[in-house]
């Protein structure tokens, strides 16, 4: 037998591999798991072989975001996005507004400013971001404010001219430019298209070098992150990511979702990439965001003070950003080419459209490893659950918004039946569906500790409890955050559990989760992240 670069030992291990249950020990090599064991991995050792000792520590499978955004969020390291996250620096509407009087005081003259995180249901008291006022305060200033959940953001003048935007330009398709009863744009823009349309020549000019990703992944790492997906990820990036992982700069592996655009198909080859970065998949936006008001959904939102500041109108309900014609016509160039489709959906009407065109997709082309996706599913039923498990579409569940939103989802904009359910893991699980969980980040940072937590207790952070009966199992919820979204990204063969052959993505928490009341989860530190047997991250 050769010996180990490394044995670990000296605390408890988590394999999520039922064939190795409680080792004690486990020998890495060439940055692989080559022995999972008790006291007979010891004879892997060599006279160079390094005994890690846990010491008292939690070993465990690194662990794998199935939805997150990471060429979006690398934004937040740059100097020209000001986070204003209610979820980070700015739990206040005071604290926002007097966050952006300082940043704009002190950019340079003429820079675009782009502020990050507006949220009118956790930050009550904001004004209206009217065109008139985001012109007040930088007449000649490219200024966009960009709402938390991604799918709205507000601009000026200026920045709809750095973009080319005018009247006459169309509405994107997926998105839209909204516009006055006279025709003229107002400044706000909605979903990605629509977003990317007025902030894309900012962004995509502001990253040219790969020292912002850099940074992003390094903070994935710092909470135990080993491998992630980019759900939205543009064709503009690939000399960003290029030059990340040809400078041994990355920290993250990362499966990449191409966003769907009208041309309806993608220039990359379909076997493509390596263990560290491949593309596998398109994403498409069925609706919205329920911060925003643009879900589609049989039931109406409530009439609260919440809704009306969203401006939403009596008895409101969302809408769809695509018909079931042009979602039949994106699947359908995409999936028979051998693509997996990544679609986002909240409304239970959305579900029930994406799943008419999956179930069409695979009638016409049948595949029985397709891994068809759905994410978030706010307003899922059980029943859709169930339909989505016979056609063998697996979903990755925004539980974070249990913890962030779950009062302002039963008060203030669905009640307590439709508010209360929210991703509803169990129901999922009961289906038989293998879930993951996410944060979607930029919109909440990457914590798996606390998603594992949201679904084990289903606690918003008053405490309150929403539907007690779709609450999961600490063991269920550790496999969301590891094995589970590892298979979605067709990346459980070499990563998601500790198991001979896969390689040592590892990280070794302070305290077992499951010896601790997921209540104080949160106080649960990441000690080291490994990549490959070798440390990523070091508290």
């Amino acid at each position: 037998m050769s010996s180990a670069d490394s044995i670990f030992t000296g605390g408890p291990i988590v394999t999520v591999d039922p064939n190795h249950p409680n080792p004690t020990h486990i020998a890495v090599t060439d940055g692989r798991i080559i022995a999972v064991g008790g006291d007979e991995v010891l004879d892997r050792r060599g006279g160079g072989t390094e005994i890690v000792d846990l010491g008292g520590r939690t070993l465990l499978p690194g662990f794998v975001e199935a939805h997150t955004h990471p060429t979006q969020d690398q934004m937040m390291f740059t100097d020209l996005v000001v986070d204003i996250r209610p979820v980070t620096t700015c739990p206040t509407a005071d604290d926002v507004l007097r966050t952006m009087k300082r940043a704009l005081a002190a950019a340079p003259a003429g820079r675009p400013v782009i502020f990050y995180g507006w949220d009118v249901l956790l930050q009550p008291g904001l004004p209206d971001p009217t065109l008139a006022w985001l012109d007040e305060l930088g007449p000649e200033r490219p200024i966009i404010i960009w709402q938390n959940s991604g799918h709205l953001a507000w601009s000026n003048t200026a920045a709809m001219n750095n973009a080319g935007l005018a009247d006459s330009t169309p509405n994107p398709v997926g998105g839209s430019l909204d516009r006055d009863a006279g025709g003229h744009l107002t400044g706000k823009v909605y979903e990605a298209p629509g977003v990317l349309a007025v902030a894309g020549p900012i962004l995509f000019g502001a990253v040219s070098g790969p020292e912002a990703l850099a940074e992003q992944q390094a903070s994935l790492a710092a909470r135990g992150v080993t491998m992630c997906s980019d759900m939205g990820f543009s064709p503009q990036m690939r000399p960003v990511v290029a030059a990340l992982y040809e400078r041994n700069l990355a920290t993250v592996r990362m499966r990449v979702y191409e966003m769907s655009t009208t041309a309806l198909k993608t220039d990359y080859p379909l076997v493509n990439g390596d263990d560290l970065f491949q593309q596998i998949g398109i994403k498409v936006w069925v609706d919205g965001s329920p911060w925003v008001g643009n879900i589609d959904t049989s039931f109406p939102y409530l009439n609260t003070p919440a809704t009306q500041a969203l401006g939403l109108g009596h008895d409101h309900r969302g809408h769809a950003n695509y018909t079931r014609e042009q979602l039949d016509e994106i699947v359908g160039a995409y999936y028979p080419q051998g693509w997996q489709i990544a679609c986002h959906v909240h409304g239970d009407l959305g579900v029930d459209t994406i799943l008419d065109t999956y179930e069409q997709a695979l009638a016409a082309h049948p595949r029985p490893d397709h891994r068809l996706r759905l994410e978030h599913c706010g307003a899922m039923t059980a029943a859709q659950y169930r339909r989505a498990a016979r056609l063998g579409v697996t979903c990755s569940l925004f539980v974070d918004h249990l913890y962030y939103w779950g009062d302002v989802l039963e008060d203030d904009l669905f009640g307590k039946d439709k508010g209360g359910h929210w991703v509803r893991a169990k129901s999922a699980l009961d289906a038989g569906i293998r879930i993951s969980f996410h944060n979607d980040s930029p919109v909440t940072q990457e914590e798996p500790l606390r998603n594992m937590a949201a679904a084990v207790t289903r606690k918003s952070r008053t405490g309150r409890i929403l539907a007690p009966e779709e609450r999961i199992t600490i063991d269920q919820a550790i496999q969301a955050q590891t094995i589970n979204p590892a298979w979605q990204l067709f990346a459980e063969n070499i990563a998601g559990s500790i198991t001979p052959g896969k390689y040592a993505d590892l990280v070794v928490l302070d305290r077992d989760p499951r010896a601790v009341d997921p209540d104080d989860w949160h106080g649960i530190g990441v000690h080291t992240t490994y990549l490959a047997g070798t440390p990523t991250f070091q508290a």
